[in-house]
């Protein structure tokens, strides 16, 4: 067993690593190029939404407020007639890139930690490079991009973006598969 103090090296570097990559991945690599479309009337959807003043926070259209309220027929008319949507509204104004960025290295940094501790359970300092690189990319794959497949299941994440991101997911797991074997403690060529 590795503790995470031993661990905290490879923490620090893979979140920092993992941090570059993403930013790399999201402004230069073309892929999320086509992601998020615009609105046909963008200008009418906005004057229909501003007068409700919405507060940050997630909607949903046609909103039911229970499972026998879905068999009222208004309510299947509502999903018939569509839109059925899923909002995410942000706070007015420019976004707060600063604090994204800074929350964003904070979750490789957790991300990492959840890393070093599996990886730390299962292997002892002086482990053999692969058995480290193996085991962390694993477990940073799994954390990075398997849980968000449900959100392709039940609130239609297109599956292409699903692909997208678990692409990416793998990505930021081989740079920290790399980081933790290159610092594990003790490591052992192999």
């Amino acid at each position: 067993m590795t503790t995470l103090p031993e661990l905290w090296l490879p923490i620090v570097v893979s979140g920092a690593l993992v941090w570059i990559v993403s930013a790399i991945v999201w402004m230069a690599l073309p892929h999320h190029k086509s992601d998020y479309r615009g609105l046909p009337d963008e200008e009418a959807a906005r004057g229909a939404l501003q007068p409700q003043g919405l507060a940050p926070g997630l909607y949903n259209i046609p909103n039911i407020a229970s499972r026998a309220a879905l068999k009222e027929p208004e309510n299947q008319r509502k999903f018939a007639e569509g839109p059925v949507a899923f909002m995410t509204v942000l706070p007015n104004g420019d976004p707060a890139m600063a604090r994204q960025m800074v929350t964003t290295f904070v979750y490789f940094l957790v991300a990492g930690v959840a890393v070093a501790y599996v990886t730390g359970r299962a292997l002892g300092p002086g482990a053999e490079c692969m058995a480290v690189f193996r085991l962390a990319g694993t477990v940073a794959w799994l954390l990075y991009g398997w849980g968000r497949v449900l959100e392709s299941v039940w609130f239609g994440l297109p599956w292409s973006q699903q692909v997208k991101q678990l692409f990416d997911a793998l990505l930021y797991a081989l740079a920290t598969a790399a980081v933790f074997a290159w610092l594990w403690p003790g490591a052992m060529g192999g």
